[in-house]
């Protein structure tokens, strides 16, 4: 069975190394080109591209997936299945008619919940208890083909986007070795259609969205913190200077105003909200390194009555 693999980031290649590690023939694999990376901002390879190029596997990088040039090249390539994973292309009508048996999408949520872009991100934001990997088999739609698998993982209370990508990761390359294995048997692999009911949107997060709202409620807040941790992390202002709070937890009652501090301790920085209040345990100033509260304030004063950005009501 010739497989191909579509994918770019380190979730994409925890599926690859799966895929690979169970003896799989993996014919091509299909990456975005290399962009600047990391602090040094340096163009880099992604890391499924660094993973099939140590493994000796053709790699290719269309910028685009438009140009019926650049298909034709692609779809030249024999090929029984075609895995994606946060690949970051839209594939055309040609390219998922590609593969013998279709394409297969390892998608991290259980579908039809959270279609799109980010879904860890917005399972964190709306409080999920649950989410999980659907493989997919992929169509023109959006995140809308029937549904091969689908395997749940719970939420942890205090679980950030970093974490539950980690476990999600691990689950969908796990997830797709099984599914290959059954295609390569059998020669097919069942699947059922997704309902409309249920389903929702997972969007890709607008700037906007990292900055914190003091007026909302404290579990609100952490919701945020946890969700956009590690990147692109939850952003409020000090005395106008840029600052992220990595590191919170809600607490109840009444501590005054939205975003002014109520309580500068070493244990943590406590700032009224809308309801409650979140006391900070982590945080980072613009150019500065990601410390605990503890330290921030060895460095910095912060006096009880001190606000943070602005409020949106």
């Amino acid at each position: 069975m010739r497989v191909g693999f579509a994918g770019t980031p380190a979730f994409a290649a925890a599926a690859l190394e799966a895929i690979l590690d169970a003896g799989l023939q993996v014919a091509v694999v299909l990456s975005q080109p290399d962009r600047p990376r990391d602090r040094g901002w340096r163009t880099k390879p992604g890391p499924v591209k660094s993973l099939a190029a140590a493994r000796g596997i053709p790699v290719l990088q269309p910028a685009s997936l438009k140009a019926e040039t650049e298909r034709a090249r692609i779809i030249a390539i024999p090929l029984d299945v075609l895995v994606v994973a946060a690949y970051g292309l839209i594939l055309p009508e040609s390219i998922l008619e590609w593969p013998a048996c279709g394409c297969i999408n390892i998608h991290a949520s259980l579908l039809p919940r959270w279609r799109g872009a980010a879904p860890i991100q917005r399972a964190l934001l709306a409080g999920d208890r649950e989410t999980g990997i659907s493989l997919m088999r992929m169509d023109q739609g959006l995140d809308t083909g029937p549904i091969i698998a689908r395997h749940a993982v719970p939420i942890a209370a205090r679980e950030t986007s970093g974490s539950l990508h980690d476990k999600l990761a691990a689950v969908g390359a796990r997830a797709i070795v099984g599914a290959l294995s059954v295609l390569q048997r059998d020669g097919r692999l069942p699947a059922e259609a997704q309902p409309e009911e249920g389903a929702t949107y997972a969007a890709k997060l607008a700037p906007a969205e990292t900055v914190i709202d003091w007026g909302a409620s404290a579990d609100a807040i952490d919701r945020s913190v946890r969700a956009f941790d590690p990147a692109p992390g939850a952003q409020t202002t000090l005395a106008g200077a840029a600052l992220k709070i990595w590191e919170a937890s809600p607490l109840p009652g009444r501590f005054g105003a939205p975003g002014v501090v109520a309580r500068a301790e070493a244990a943590g920085i406590v700032v009224a909200c809308g309801e409650g209040a979140l006391n900070v345990t982590g945080l980072q100033r613009a150019g500065g390194k990601r410390m605990p509260a503890a330290a921030f304030l060895a460095g910095h004063d912060l006096a009880t009555g001190t606000r943070l950005g602005p409020t949106k009501g």
